[in-house]
């Protein structure tokens, strides 16, 4: 599995990556291989502000749907277009051309209080 160094992750098997106050979340490579083939992904809280671990949309896999976490307060600002007409992007690419939303983050330390690549690695073991 793959877990790139630069990102922050959620037990919820969410990954962020901030710059500045702007953050990219997506679902991890742990998260899409668990759900299988994604057909759906449903996200309509674009220009919400949202608090911590609340329900941002859904994606929706062959077999299952499951809800996505936001990892940190703040503004949904935008949806991945591209994830419309090939959802299945989450899953061949889930920490680039697969992320989700992107959001403007309320505060910008609470990022560093999520696991580290090495801290989400040991939790999905």
């Amino acid at each position: 599995m793959n877990f790139p160094a630069e990102l922050r992750y959620t037990k919820d098997h969410e990954w962020i990556r901030l710059e500045g106050n702007i953050a990219t979340i997506g679902i991890t490579d742990f998260a899409q291989h668990e759900l299988g083939d994604i057909v759906y992904v449903d996200i309509s809280t674009v220009g919400k502000t949202l608090p911590a671990e609340s329900v941002f949309g859904t994606v929706e896999a062959v077999k299952t749907v499951s809800d996505l976490f936001l990892p940190v307060a703040g503004t949904l600002t935008e949806t991945n277009p591209q994830l419309e007409k090939q959802p299945e992007l989450v899953n061949t690419d889930p920490y680039g051309n697969g992320w989700m939303v992107k959001m403007t983050v309320e505060n910008p330390e609470a990022v560093a209080a999520l696991m580290d690549s090495a801290a989400y690695a040991a939790l999905v073991g």
